[in-house]
């Protein structure tokens, strides 16, 4: 019996209905990151302003100018700590995480029009995440995604370790030529299919953890071998040619990258194989299985047909507006245009339907939109500039190789927070400016810098890759961050290693006389 507000009140006498034990029970871990956020919000609102930062960059004979940091940006710094701590502990979906940036923004006046938050939620981006899961999506209905998951099975084996090695080593292979946002969400249904032939049940294991993690860590190591692997390294060339007056060739690019981008794929399934060694150590059977189930596939459908001719046009395109000159018509392609342009042709092909939009991951679609707000944010506000300000100059007296890691160690940590375009943006003007003065070569801070910014390890939040790989449910962002710690470490071992030793025997110019 209930009232027409809701339901009657008890009365004595009456059965008690009680609530399942998960909801009469308080989450106290959970509340205290959520409050822990709010709570940083607010010191830096109710806090006075805080002190300037030292600009190097429009310096008059050395002299470090001061660059003030304003209201707005002081509350971007705080809705960033926000975010932070709730995407890290994940207090709420990280899509609802990213509705609260956007809302923080327009009732708090950060940006100087509010519409703007809303606006960057959409950016081109977004749009080109978009259209990578939309041809994920269409590997999985047509099938595609099984028949190179089995033939692929059919070639490693049935060891779980070369299973990992056969994953890995294709990923970093596709991320040559497609960016890694599309290998990632390629690959997921594969990386699906082979899960299923492990564990039928679809359950959480070590090695569902290492196979989607260590995808999403590799695609990244990969994505900075090329200019075609991801949009960061196409930018940070630019600001080279601008402050440094020297242009860098696509080939010589990835001549430096290549070796980094190699050993970290064979480091990083080294370490998953230590940190997440599958609980069997092989799946007995697994190739015939695979096998058999290749063959009941059949001869290749029309839609599978269409799908990859439309796929491979795409991938042609995209190639061929990275080589092209930026002033050229095609390089004034946009490649978010591109890439949706597959979008439409799956539906007026008839590959795709209506109801294949409900399954669209827009958790995850959310979740970059909120990152290319709070980004902007940061950028347009001085806030991300006046930060890579007071992290760097703390290094101009630093020995030159304290420097070049202090500069990529700051990437690092920016890159896994906001879009590593921006990461890249406030931090490598300023560093090629600091650089002359400590005689350290310019080539060398930005080889270093875009490394660190093409493997963020520990938030979802920092690459795309990242994010698909955690549609899998086989891991938590807590989990995420607390393995991507030591694998940041790793990444910074090698680069100091290739900074000290191996670039300059290749050749790359790491000291100059200081000026």
């Amino acid at each position: 019996m209930t009232d027409a507000d809701g339901p009657a009140p008890w009365r004595p006498g009456a059965p008690v209905v009680r609530l399942p034990k998960d909801e009469r029970r308080i989450d106290w871990t959970r509340l205290f990151f959520l409050l822990l956020g709010v709570g940083l919000f607010a010191a830096v609102y109710f806090s006075p302003a805080w002190p300037s930062a030292a600009d190097p960059g429009y310096a008059a004979g050395h002299e470090l100018h001061e660059v003030v940091l304003s209201r707005q940006g002081q509350l971007g710094l705080g809705l960033f700590l926000l975010a932070a701590v709730w995407w890290v502990f994940e207090v709420v979906p990280i899509g609802v995480t990213s509705i609260l940036i956007v809302t923080v923004q327009s009732l708090f006046l950060i940006r100087d029009d509010p519409k703007i938050a809303f606006m960057n939620c959409l950016d081109p981006s977004v749009w080109f995440i978009f259209g990578s899961l939309m041809i994920g999506l269409v590997f999985t209905k047509t099938g595609l995604t099984r028949r190179i998951a089995y033939r692929m099975l059919a070639i490693v084996g049935e060891r779980t370790s070369m299973v990992y090695l056969g994953t890995f080593v294709l990923t970093a292979a596709l991320t040559l030529v497609m960016a890694h946002t599309a290998v990632a969400a390629t690959l997921f249904p594969l990386l699906m299919a082979i899960y299923a032939l492990y564990d039928e049940d679809g359950g959480i294991s070590k090695f569902g953890k290492g196979l989607f993690m260590g995808m999403a860590y590799v695609a990244g190591a990969g994505s900075i071998i090329t200019l075609l692997g991801a949009a960061r390294g196409a930018v940070a060339i630019g600001f080279f040619r601008t402050i440094a007056d020297k242009e860098i060739g696509f080939f010589e690019l990835s001549y430096y990258m290549l070796p980094v981008g190699v050993l970290m794929t064979i480091l990083l399934w080294v370490y998953f194989m230590i940190v997440y060694k599958p609980e069997r150590d092989r799946i007995p059977g697994l190739r015939e299985k695979a096998k058999d189930l290749y063959q009941r596939l059949g001869p290749i459908t029309r839609s599978e047909l269409g799908a990859l001719f439309i796929v491979f046009m795409v991938i042609a395109l995209l190639s061929i507006r990275a080589l092209s000159p930026p002033d050229s018509a095609l390089g004034q392609l946009h490649k978010s245009a591109v890439i949706l342009s597959s979008t439409i042709l799956f539906f007026v092909f008839r590959i795709l339907s209506i109801e294949d939009l409900e399954k669209i991951p827009w958790n995850i679609i959310l979740l970059f939109g909120g990152a290319m707000s709070i980004g902007f944010c940061l950028w347009e506000t001085g806030a991300a500039r006046w930060l890579a300000l007071h992290w760097l100059v703390i290094f101009h007296d630093a020995p030159w190789l304290v420097f070049v890691l202090g500069v990529s160690f700051f990437v690092l940590i920016m890159t896994n927070f906001i879009m590593n375009v921006a990461a890249i943006a406030i931090s490598l003007p300023v560093a090629l400016l600091l650089a002359p003065y400590l005689g350290v070569a310019g080539e060398v801070v930005l080889y270093a810098s875009l490394a660190t910014a093409g493997m963020p390890f520990l938030c979802l939040v920092g690459a795309a890759p990242n994010a698909i790989a955690y549609e899998s449910g086989q891991f938590t962002s807590m989990e995420f961050f607390k393995v991507g710690i030591p694998a940041s470490v790793l990444l910074m071992g090698v680069l100091a290693l290739f900074i000290y030793f191996i670039w300059p025997l290749m050749g790359m110019p790491v000291l100059v006389a200081p000026s």
